[in-house]
């Protein structure tokens, strides 16, 4: 886990605690924000309306409209898949170029066998051709360079966070990796610009001394990171961006793209991406190591300000990475987006009780690529879960007439519904107006489903991942 991965985990643990302690969620600066009708008050969210009426014909409607999955495992190599149940999807992604997955955990075994099953489908018989996860653009491109030849494991490992490596996301790889030898393979990608281990290796750049400086450059922009010394930072600043612009340099040279190519033959990409990510380097040892030495600093304080604005620069580059990889390197293609609830969903600022009142990625996403996006938000009705960390959490008790609860009536382990194509009716004006949710099943959360997410996919009891983080 990096560094940065761990204070996020160690900030909404921070969170949590207070949020219990507290009764509410703590504000960013000084002035706290009027309450409004469905303000989490108390440590509930309150809602506009929870009559039994109400509830009762939600829970018939949802009955009525629903579909059931068949199951939520995906193929595994020499076995023939069965789609069946996923057929429903297509008259609703017929013209959508990408589809966002997201998961209100990552700490989910259930999400992630759900979302590698929904990837094969929209591969082998829709032509989303793209896979780009929240993690690194850098470590994806290389990963992806070795999926050919390397195992499923080590190219997880060298790929994608490790909040993610588990026994559940190992077929994905292995489809990955079999794919490489069909005419349309799955090209794995990510979008994300923080510093993520392994950090960038020089063994591409045929230059010793210019790898080394490389590799300490990389590990000094991740421990300032963890540092509050804003000063020490700012005497090594320019020095360190020398470095990158050095190696971007040499990026650029034929002998150093032809051992690229070399050494990584499954991404034919890769040297563009790397051009792309070193610029992405340049950009943090600018502006974004301050901002996170900043929060650091604030953080100790009980001030979440700093961390929320790290946040929207984190995430507007992480669209700003997105957009450039669907109109500049795979302008033909569709995609797959890979990451949390609150990255993907369209009006994260409009959501009551999250720690994170802010415009995210989805929020960002310019309307054209609105209009042909289709965004599905994973939820839990039950079970257990685990944060950032592997600590493990109950999911906390439905409240009736929450999301969850209501599409908990279909009594199916696997329960989509699909929300853009609705009119507001009697039986489903739940998806029209605030109703609770919980993020990382213990986060009470309020949000008008259809104005964040295109459908729901609900899994019924979930697991915490069977973690792959310290074996090979």
């Amino acid at each position: 886990m990096t560094y940065l991965q761990k204070k996020t985990a160690r900030t909404l643990t921070a969170l949590l605690v207070t949020a219990v302690l507290a009764g509410g969620w703590p504000t960013a600066g000084k002035a706290a924000a009027e309450p409004s009708v469905s303000a989490p008050i108390a440590g509930k969210v309150t809602e506009v309306r929870t009559s039994t009426e109400a509830i009762a014909d939600w829970k018939n409607w949802t009955k009525d409209h629903a579909y059931r999955l068949e199951t939520i495992q995906p193929a595994v190599a020499g076995q023939t898949a069965n789609y069946d149940d996923l057929q429903m999807l297509k008259p609703l992604l017929q013209d959508k170029r990408i589809v966002f997955l997201g998961e209100s955990s990552h700490g989910v075994g259930e999400f992630n066998s759900a979302k590698t099953r929904l990837i094969q489908f929209l591969h082998e018989e829709m032509g989303y051709n793209v896979l780009a996860f929240e993690s690194g653009l850098s470590n994806t491109a290389f990963g992806y360079g070795r999926a050919g030849s390397a195992g499923a494991e080590e190219t997880m490992k060298s790929s994608i966070f490790g909040v993610w490596w588990s026994k559940e996301i190992l077929p994905l790889f292995d489809y990955i990796k079999s794919s490489t030898r069909t005419e349309k393979p799955l090209v794995l990608t990510g979008f994300d610009m923080q510093l993520q281990y392994p950090l960038i290796e020089g063994d591409w750049l045929q230059d010793a001394a210019l790898a080394q400086k490389l590799k300490e450059a990389e590990e000094k922009l991740s421990d300032y990171s963890a540092t509050a010394d804003i000063k020490a930072y700012q005497k090594e600043k320019s020095r360190l961006i020398s470095v990158y612009k050095e190696v971007l340099k040499s990026l650029k040279t034929e002998k150093v793209q032809a051992k690229l190519k070399e050494l990584y033959p499954t991404n034919p990409k890769l040297p563009i991406l790397m051009e792309r990510s070193l610029n992405d380097r340049i950009r943090v040892a600018e502006e974004y190591v301050e901002l996170s030495i900043q929060s650091n600093v604030e953080l100790a304080a009980g001030d979440y300000t700093a961390f929320l604005k790290s946040m929207e620069w984190r995430d507007q580059a992480m669209l700003n990475n997105l957009l450039w990889l669907a109109n500049e390197v795979y302008p033909q293609e569709k995609f797959i987006v890979w990451g949390h609830n609150d990255h993907i969903r369209k009006a994260q600022s409009k959501v009551i009780g999250t720690p994170y009142p802010i415009k995210l990625m989805g929020e960002m996403l310019p309307d054209d690529f609105k209009k042909y996006s289709y965004v599905l938000g994973l939820y839990a009705a039950s079970g257990k879960t685990a944060d950032n960390t592997g600590a493990e959490h109950d999911v906390l008790p439905l409240e009736p007439g929450s999301v969850e609860s209501i599409l908990s009536a279909e009594g199916a382990p696997y329960t989509f519904i699909d929300l853009r194509y609705r009119q507001n009716e009697r039986g489903n004006s739940w998806m029209f107006e605030p109703r609770q949710t919980y993020s990382w099943g213990m986060i009470p959360e309020s949000l008008i489903a259809r104005d964040q997410y295109d459908g729901l996919l609900l899994i019924d009891n979930v697991h915490p991942p069977q973690y792959l983080r310290n074996k090979k």
